[in-house]
């Protein structure tokens, strides 16, 4: 095959993905009059219409569902393959990309990150946060953080922090005139502040644990987020309970900003790992980020 069929194959694979020529073209560094004519030439070649164009959307044909799905693993193991071997230099370098959510990347990531970075100036990192469980292989990620029992079965998984666990607060404000709950049945009694999970879209449910006993709330209130720093907010503003992440609260209620009830019904889980796909060839690069998070507790 000559180089021109190679760059024409990428540019498809790159308008499929992006479902632009405008992103497509932004992503190879080409103009999209370039990018075009690649794809234009190819379906020429191929006597066979990949993508159908009008003035306000593009999608694939059959045939051009057919070429993605054939094509992705193949340039991916060769992308994998190229960064394998220009790892091999003295200076370990390359891009790594990881998704995460906002605390996440905030509380074990960031840390070192900062330190990792410093150390190999060679290496450039692309966190992406998003609140849903990303599918890493497709987003074409090197490796994704997300709570422990959240990581897929198929997933190598490198535990990167220590157990985690939810914490249910309030503030002085809207204790002021009501009862403290003392089992999560009492719940019922209270304005809860509810969190929509972006992937699936339903109501994160509140979930307690206490000498082998399980109970699941789903609260009732009068305000619903998707963002964990609101969801904080709304709390210390008085508008209900929030069920969060206990490091996340902490310092509010050692200030006694926020204060915390159900302590005995909130138990510890695995914490943070770091995922990513046992088959792909990784790194030096990656690798040693692998080592730099692993938990040492």
């Amino acid at each position: 095959m000559r180089h021109g069929d190679f760059s024409e194959l990428a540019a498809f694979i790159a308008v499929a993905e992006a479902g632009s020529f405008t992103r497509a073209s932004a992503k190879l560094g080409l103009s999209q009059s370039a990018v075009s004519y690649s794809v234009r030439m190819l379906e020429q070649r191929l006597g066979v219409r990949l993508i159908s164009r009008t003035t306000r959307s593009l999608s694939l044909t059959d045939a051009g569902e057919r070429m993605l799905r054939s094509l992705r693993p193949a340039f991916e193991h060769i992308e994998s393959e190229i960064a394998a071997v220009t790892s091999l230099r003295d200076k370990p370098a390359g891009t790594i990309r990881i998704t995460t959510f906002r605390y996440a990347a905030m509380s074990v990531l960031w840390p070192v990150m900062t330190t990792f970075l410093a150390e190999y100036p060679d290496i450039e990192m692309e966190v992406i946060l998003d609140e849903g469980l990303t599918d890493i292989v497709a987003g074409r990620f090197d490796a994704g953080i997300r709570i422990g029992e959240q990581v897929q079965k198929d997933m190598v998984a490198v535990r990167i922090g220590p157990d985690l666990r939810m914490a249910v607060v309030g503030s002085p404000s809207y204790f002021q005139n009501r009862t403290i709950p003392m089992t999560p049945r009492d719940l019922g009694d209270h304005r809860g502040i509810s969190y929509r999970q972006t992937t699936g879209g339903g109501l994160y449910a509140w979930e307690f644990e206490r000498d082998g006993e399980e109970l699941v709330v789903r609260m009732n209130g009068p305000l619903i987020l998707n963002d964990s720093l609101m969801l904080e907010a709304a709390a210390l503003d008085g508008l209900g309970l929030a069920y969060t992440f206990e490091s996340q609260v902490s310092q509010y209620i050692a200030d006694g900003r926020l204060i915390r009830v159900l302590d005995d019904w909130c138990q510890p889980f695995p914490g943070y790992h770091l995922y990513y796909p046992s088959r792909r060839q990784h790194t030096a690069a990656f690798a040693l980020l692998v080592e730099a998070l692993r938990f040492k507790g």
